[in-house]
């Protein structure tokens, strides 16, 4: 194991001596290139390309790959869905998530590998599989547990969001400002999703085709009803104020009862904990006295 560790240390420190080395090398050919290319095209950028573009990124695409052929069910497209589903689409690129799976995949292996090293090769390569798995679902485990929450969030804003959409159509603006209204107003998942459906509107996307995306992004049944609500009463011309108004009460209602639910399940969970752990504290203290006298008297 420090045989490996040291060899890619050496690996590395050559290469970042490599560079240091040619790099004014670089720079005058760079510069004769420029020269010789002055006047007849359009620089597109000036001096060399950063160290991310040279390295970083050609090796994420190449770990992408690797984990794609490790999963040929995954796709880019379903990588970009689940993303956009978590709110990271902005942060995180379908490549570079795939590249971190890998790097997990490799870390985890490798540190598995070090621990099980003491308990012979077979501990080694059970810890190192073990590890390995852990890091290949792991990024997929954190971005399901983030879109739930990004669920959970758009369910409890959906109400007083409904109320402001409500409001400002009854005030005479039109559906697509009302949208850009909450936008301004208000924060949160709720107000990136509306965000994008505008976004969407704005190119050229229908709006019921904007609000069925929504809709299959978030995966509500509150958001579902407010989204056919929506687009039949576009089709049956109804007044967008009274559905909003009765969809936002619907919505208030719906949370309401979810938060007595899960009121409801909180002592059946607690349950598991407490006799897990309090119950046999509690008989240690009461009856550690009893069994001692007891031992006492028979002894």
């Amino acid at each position: 194991m420090l045989l490996v560790v040291s060899l890619v240390l050496l690996a590395a420190a050559a290469y970042l001596v490599g560079e240091v080395v040619t790099l004014p090398a670089r720079q005058r050919a760079g510069s004769v290139r420029r020269a010789s290319t002055y006047g007849r095209i359009r620089l597109q950028s000036g001096g060399e390309p950063r160290f991310r573009e040279r390295v970083l990124t050609p090796l994420a695409g190449r770990l992408a790959k690797i984990v794609l052929r490790l999963n040929p069910k995954t796709t880019v497209e379903s990588v970009a869905a689940k993303l956009l589903v978590a709110g990271l689409s902005q942060r995180v690129t379908p490549t570079s998530f795939l590249a971190l799976k890998g790097v997990a995949v490799a870390v985890g292996a490798l540190f598995g590998f070090a621990l099980g090293s003491s308990r012979g090769p077979l501990g080694a390569i059970a810890f190192a599989a073990m590890l390995g798995f852990g890091g290949f679902f792991g990024p997929d485990f954190l971005v399901g547990s983030r879109a739930r929450r990004r669920r959970e969030a758009v369910r409890s804003e959906l109400p007083d969001t409904l109320d402001l959409l409500a409001v400002s159509v009854e005030a005479g603006l039109g559906f697509d400002a009302a949208i850009g209204k909450v936008i301004e107003h208000m924060d949160g998942a709720l107000s990136q999703e509306l965000a994008l459906v505008l976004g969407e509107m704005r190119v050229g996307e229908s709006r019921q085709d904007a609000l069925k995306k929504m809709s299959e992004r978030v995966a509500a049944p509150e958001m579902a009803a407010f989204v056919r609500s929506i687009i039949q009463a576009d089709q049956l011309g109804i007044s967008l104020g009274r559905i909003l108004r009765i969809q936002a009460a619907d919505t208030r209602l719906r949370r309401q009862a979810a938060a007595e639910e899960r009121a409801m399940k909180a002592p059946i969970k607690m349950l598991f904990p407490t006799v897990l752990f309090i119950f046999p504290a509690m008989f240690l203290v009461v009856l550690g006295p009893a069994m001692l006298n007891l031992k006492q008297v028979f002894a």
